[in-house]
């Protein structure tokens, strides 16, 4: 079933980034804004972090690829948070919004992605839309992520935390052919089924994954495989890398539109 959106309320957001004046700068602007967006603490490691949300109720955390243990860390951060905190919901902010950035995000567990070049009132939308329940990502960056899914090597069968099966081999390759991109009527004839049977398997899976939509059947799968894109130890100095190309802020010339809710969850 698709799950709830949380009623309106204040959200309670904790903030971590390397740099302790940019975490202040955007209390600040959260103060002054009038919002219903409380910062509820700033941390600029993975500990401290962890201690923030133990201690703070928070409903959302942005959290900065780049803390003060090193470059890139916070996609570690980011998969400890979505382990040990499963109900609270997650916001990276990326220096560089390239594909392996991009695709890594979400992978860890990240429900929104932003630059830093994004706007302020992006990131409160950002965060509005990501508490409801939403995906938020822009067009580009979705292509990078069904790109990086038609791409993936064979997946490992969906599974819970004890390692126990979750679908059936047919549902699992379902599953595969809903990550390439095809529609229910592809789907028909590649594997001889009626439309309506494939709707009916979809709808079993959205359940059994507590997904609401293909969009999000899509992201689940990709947080549950390490293919192309990940951040093994043989790609991390190509993202560096990239990290420190973008922090050059060189102007290109017909971005996509601001990041926007895609899916709800």
């Amino acid at each position: 079933m698709p799950k709830p959106s949380r009623p309106l309320h204040t959200i309670r957001v904790a903030l971590a980034d390397a740099s302790r004046m940019r975490s202040q700068l955007m209390v600040t602007a959260f103060q002054r804004s009038h919002r219903r967006i409380m910062v509820v603490g700033t941390a600029s490691d993975p500990s401290g972090l962890c201690r923030l949300l133990r201690e703070s109720q928070a409903h959302v955390a942005v959290i900065s690829s780049d803390l003060q243990s090193g470059p890139i860390s916070g996609f570690e951060a980011v998969k400890d948070v979505r382990n040990s905190y499963p109900s609270v919901r997650i916001i990276m902010t990326l220096d560089s919004c390239v594909p392996t950035m991009v695709v890594e995000a979400f992978r860890a567990g990240a429900q929104g992605v932003l630059s830093r070049d994004d706007t302020f009132e992006g990131l409160c939308k950002c965060i509005q839309a990501v508490n409801a329940g939403q995906v938020w990502a822009n067009s580009e960056q979705m292509h990078f992520i069904l790109d990086a899914l038609a791409r993936s090597a064979p997946r490992a069968p969906i599974s819970n935390a004890v390692g126990t099966k979750l679908l059936t081999q047919r549902e699992e390759g379902l599953v595969q052919l809903v990550s390439q991109g095809l529609t229910n009527r592809e789907i028909s004839r590649q594997l001889k089924l009626s439309e309506h049977t494939v709707s009916n398997y979809l709808f079993r899976i959205f359940n059994k994954l507590g997904t609401s939509n293909r969009l999000e059947l899509a992201l689940y799968s990709l947080s549950q495989n390490r293919g192309p894109g990940a951040l093994s130890s043989a790609n991390q100095s190509e993202v560096a890398g990239n990290v420190t190309t973008a922090q050059r802020r060189l102007e290109v010339q017909g971005q996509p539109p601001p990041g926007e809710p895609v899916a709800r969850r």
